[in-house]
């Protein structure tokens, strides 16, 4: 049975909420709220940024979230190159999946903001510039290498299939002698004709009638293997082109064929050179795609890390007073996660959220809309689903 996956939540929550309106405290809360069974709870601290006007915190939450699904696509691009080069072993690719050189749910769990590339004294306008012209980047770069080796692999396996095909497709430079055929005529030429063993007796009775002016008796069995027979045949060379029509319709099928000195001898030194190559361009793609994917989810986290600051500014407003945390669950338990958040916490949704008579979390349409629209909010909870704090929830 395969197992469960990995699923995390993010989210922050008011200062206020809380007894002491401290850090740890606050931590412990949410501890005892979201249980072992459920998830583990981690900090994820997140800096104070530059704060600049409510028109501009609620772009830059519209910019975020936009930049969050475009870089959650290019961590999954990057997943699936790493499948790709592994020919879709999963425990192979996983073990490439480090990010800043730890196990990625290691660096997610122990994340702490990269001041030196980022600094948090930076307006978030710029720092959001940052991190997408570092993606865009990333995701170029892996796509234009894998693009590189996909072609590679394609003309190796190309290759291949000429040595290792039947007679219908291979190559034909290490079976034919040469000496079979008519070379250097004016008036004649040979002609190469794979037909199914099931034909053969079809075509020795009909071949030298299928069209005019084939040389009669000209038919020689050249190889043979489980599934075709290969004949050389001889006609005039202006009947050539109707010739090969004629064998096309009776399902043989006719192979171009040109006689090189050493030909053998090149193909195979073209097979051995586009080998070499692409084992030299997998490597390379191996090390763009771990790079790629140490990056992505590097800047994942620190995107993730910005909406928690500008929709807790949002939600929560002035003084920066709010506690942000990461649970470790599964796809399984994520929706018992998020039923004990909502059991404990949405009253801070104010009217729109409510309880039943059995205690059930509800919400209310109308009130919801006004919350949201006099906050300026609408952005935090996945796919535009409202919660009475911040919550976004994520897998990589």
């Amino acid at each position: 049975m395969a197992p469960t996956p990995a699923k995390y939540v993010l989210l922050s929550l008011p200062l206020s909420t809380f007894d002491t309106g401290d850090q740890q405290e606050a931590l412990n809360s949410l501890k005892t709220t979201i249980t072992p069974e459920n998830g583990t709870v981690v900090p994820f601290p997140v800096p104070n940024f530059k704060i600049g006007t409510l028109d501009a915190l609620i772009q830059q939450a519209d910019d975020l979230g936009k930049l969050n699904t475009a870089c959650e696509g290019v961590v999954s691009k990057v997943g699936d190159s790493l499948r790709s080069l592994y020919e879709g072993n999963e425990d192979k690719a996983a073990e490439q999946k480090m990010v800043n050189d730890k196990p990625t749910d290691q660096y997610l769990r122990t994340f702490t903001w990269n001041k030196v590339r980022y600094r948090a004294d930076r307006p978030v306008g710029e720092i959001v510039d940052i991190l997408q012209k570092e993606l865009a980047t990333i995701d170029n770069d892996v796509k234009g290498k894998f693009n590189q080796y996909n072609q590679i692999k394609t003309n190796l396996a190309s290759l291949q299939r000429k040595q290792t095909g039947n007679l219908a497709t291979k190559s034909l430079t290490p079976i034919v002698d040469p000496s079979l055929l008519v070379q250097d005529s004016e008036y004649l030429e040979t002609h190469l004709v794979a037909v199914p063993s099931n034909l053969k007796k079809e075509f020795l009775k009909s071949y030298e009638t299928i069209s005019p002016m084939v040389v009669p008796r000209s038919s020689v069995q050249v190889a043979q293997d489980d599934e075709f027979i290969l004949f050389a045949v001889t006609t005039f060379k202006k009947h050539s082109a109707e010739f090969q029509q004629k064998c096309r319709e009776q399902k043989w099928t006719p192979r171009q064929y040109k006689h090189v000195e050493g030909g053998k001898e090149a193909e195979q030194r073209e097979i051995d050179r586009v080998t070499r190559e692409e084992k030299k361009v997998w490597g390379e793609a191996l090390r763009l795609a771990r790079t790629g994917w140490s990056e992505s989810v590097m800047i994942w986290a620190h995107i993730m890390a910005l909406r928690v600051f500008v929709e807790s500014v949002l939600r929560y407003g002035l003084p920066l007073e709010f506690v942000s945390v990461l649970v470790l669950t599964n796809a399984k338990l994520v929706k018992k996660v998020k039923t004990a958040l909502d059991s404990s916490y949405s009253y801070l949704g104010g009217s729109a959220l409510g309880r039943d008579k059995r205690g059930r979390v509800t919400k209310d349409d109308a009130a919801l809309t006004s919350e949201i629209a006099a906050a300026g909010l609408g952005h935090a909870g996945e796919e535009n689903e409202y919660t009475a704090y911040v919550y976004y929830e994520f897998e990589v």
